[in-house]
């Protein structure tokens, strides 16, 4: 979700349907090769993301009640704390050394941080049925895949909802931290009302920043290919893997709110 360090997001000199300005026809073409490529990269550490982090939710859940996850959450000890705030001091770590650490250490940040995404959210195992917990991931995905679809063909420009997206997830955090006292059922609700719009609103946002930092940085290579230097595109794919990645699960966990079913 965060911009970090995107050159030019709303640039959209570079056409992914032809050519624009003084690219050439084949020029674009190539543009328009590469972004596929690009972004089928992303989505792929994306998705990997999302099935590491089921998968290990799953096995630290087996056996419910006498499941490891059953005996860390329940009985409230410091390791439960440990793990649950882990993943957001990971992805606060990525995004503000993103240009110190080297693409390697991102990538082993990124399934660190999925594989605790999965020890914070197998919890979700023990609540909710089994059969619930499928049908929301299916709705989800679906969900997601029509959004990214739709923030990579619009034609509109979505950058100017980026700011409201950003401050509607702050308020929900302000949200959630009240009602943790007030314990509103009405107030739970409206959140995840809210929380279901936000981020697909974001996934849109999203697809669409990560299609025009990719147009910007080609357009950086003909006029100043030193600066690009600065834009590795191992780094960029491993974080826009991450900001759709937290799309898609925050989407999925206010969706279980509606359609999952309590054990």
């Amino acid at each position: 979700m965060a911009n970090w360090n995107d050159p030019q997001p709303t640039r959209t000199n570079f056409s992914s349907s032809g050519s624009a300005g003084a690219v050439g026809t084949g020029q674009a073409y190539a543009v328009d090769q590469g972004l596929r490529r690009h972004m089928l990269s992303i989505y792929n550490y994306m998705t990997s993301g999302v099935l590491l982090t089921g998968i290990v939710a799953l096995l630290f859940s087996w056996g419910g009640e006498t499941s490891p996850a059953a005996q860390v959450f329940l009985s409230g000890g410091i390791l439960a704390w440990v793990i649950i705030l882990s993943p957001l001091a990971i992805v606060f770590a990525m995004s503000a050394g993103v240009n110190k650490f080297s693409t390697g250490t991102l990538q082993l940040m990124f399934w660190g941080f999925a594989v605790l995404m999965g020890l914070s959210m197998s919890t979700v195992f023990l609540v909710y049925t089994g059969s619930s917990i499928a049908a929301t991931f299916f709705a989800t995905s679906a969900a997601f895949a029509g959004l990214s679809l739709f923030g990579y063909t619009t034609k509109k420009d979505l950058s100017g909802f980026g700011s409201f997206l950003i401050m509607g997830v702050v308020g929900l955090i302000v949200a959630s931290l009240l009602n943790m006292w007030l314990q509103s059922g009405s107030l739970t609700w409206a959140i995840s009302f809210l929380g279901v719009l936000i981020f697909a609103g974001l996934t849109a946002y999203d697809t669409q920043r990560l299609k025009q930092q990719y147009i910007a940085i080609q357009q950086m290579k003909l006029t100043n290919p030193n600066a690009v230097a600065a834009y590795p595109v191992g780094k960029v794919v491993i974080m826009g893997a991450l900001s759709l990645y937290l799309d898609f699960i925050n989407m999925f966990q206010f969706l279980l709110q509606f359609m999952g079913q309590r054990n």
